[in-house]
């Protein structure tokens, strides 16, 4: 990769990128750094408030690979000092600070999870504690005389709270200095992050210059919409995909995925180039290739990222086998029930396939139950002693009553 041409290298960092400031800087810097054999420091920071990695993670995480991939130098920063602060980005109301017990204990989550994807040999852990915590109350005092509130009121989340009269607290105001004060203790030369902190990392870039330093590249990468095609992919709207699901389960949520949101995938979650990218989608457009095929071809790039050929082969059998010739899951979760509970809506409800008898009616109803591979709309009675293999939507059981 280090043989590539500055233009090819540029190409290569861009891809994927929802913003880069400046460009031209960083062309100067690949030339400056490379006549001198010393690589970038790329530096991406990531607060530890979830224990659990999703694809919206591996945005970033792919970026930094990239600058990886040309050698350069990526610091995987944990900001086990800044989340006792709460990162205020997008939030309506003060986020609750973190104990120090769950900010270790989804940091070590963290590191176990990032090396799936970046070199561990090219790849610096820091933890942004080493310096924050050892700043006085004179170095804050001289860090926040760097910058207005005026200047911090101008980034919307800020403003809104403002302009609806809702509290912002002094602390949450310092958050974007003290993740400044990063690139400074870190010299950083770029930083990544989501289109959400291109504020964040600006601020980054004027902290550096009052202190000195060359302000760092920045570069911003889109969010990624979840599975439902709409929202950031979140954990609390549940349209994740977790890096650390089972290969099964993460095969099957890609495949759910629109077309459309499918060429988002590509270009975001793997190394595929937009040429690549271009010629699928034409080939699709031409009825040369299926979209389910593409898919296909999507799921098992994903899942063997994070786990192996083996794994993705297995995971597709599994979905072919399930949903497309409708047979049961292996492994499927079995319920052992009353006797005296046999009509089938209550079997559902009883079984975890639906939250309340009405429900399972109508979905009964509707023809979206199989018992044992026929398609039911009446309210049977199963029998009784005996097992049988319950389909409603996606979800299966063995049930012996």
């Amino acid at each position: 990769m280090t043989l590539l041409t500055i233009d090819e290298q540029i190409t290569y960092l861009k891809k994927g990128l929802a913003e880069l400031i400046r460009e031209e800087e960083l062309r100067e810097r690949l030339i400056e750094y490379g006549k001198a054999g010393r690589p970038l420091r790329v530096k991406v920071g990531f607060d530890p408030t979830a224990p659990d990695l999703h694809l919206g993670h591996t945005v970033l995480l792919r970026k930094m690979k990239h600058f990886q991939d040309l050698g350069h130098r990526v610091i995987f920063l944990i900001g086990d000092g800044t989340a006792r602060i709460g990162d205020p980005t997008g939030r309506n109301v003060t986020r609750p600070p973190m104990t120090a017990e769950e900010i270790r204990e989804n940091a070590e989550t963290y590191k176990q999870q990032v090396f799936k994807i970046l070199d561990p040999n090219k790849t610096e852990v820091r933890f942004n504690s080493e310096w924050l915590c050892t700043l006085n109350f004179e170095d804050m005092i001289r860090l926040c005389a760097k910058y207005t509130v005026a200047r911090l009121l101008e980034r919307d989340d800020f403003a809104n709270r403002y302009k609806q009269g809702t509290p912002i607290s002094v602390h949450e105001l310092i958050y974007p200095l003290a993740q400044a004060y990063d690139s400074v203790a870190l010299e950083a030369d770029v930083e990544l992050g989501g289109t959400d902190q291109k504020f964040n990392l600006l601020v980054g870039r004027e902290i550096q210059r009052d202190y000195g330093q060359t302000p760092q590249i920045v570069a911003t990468t889109p969010l990624l919409e979840g599975t439902d095609g709409v929202n950031k992919m979140s954990k609390s709207l549940g349209n994740y995909i977790g890096i650390d699901e089972p290969p099964e389960i993460m095969f099957a949520k890609i495949m759910s995925i629109s077309d459309e949101l499918m060429f988002r995938y590509y270009e975001l979650l793997t190394d595929l180039s937009l040429g690549e990218i271009g010629r699928m989608r034409r080939q699709i457009e031409a009825g040369e290739l299926h979209p389910m095929d593409a898919k296909t071809q999507l799921a098992r790039l994903i899942v063997t990222d994070f786990h192996s050929v083996a794994d993705a082969n297995r995971a597709a059998e599994e979905f072919n086998r399930v949903v497309r010739k409708g047979e049961a899951p292996r492994g499927l979760h079995s319920v052992k029930l009353d006797g005296s509970v046999c009509r089938l809506d209550k079997v559902l409800v009883k079984a975890g396939l639906s939250c309340s008898v009405s429900e399972a009616t109508r979905k009964i109803k509707e023809g979206a139950v199989e018992v044992d591979g026929t398609r039911v709309r009446t309210l049977i009675q199963l029998d009784s002693p005996g097992e049988h293999i319950i389909r409603l939507g996606k979800s299966w059981r063995r049930v012996i009553v």
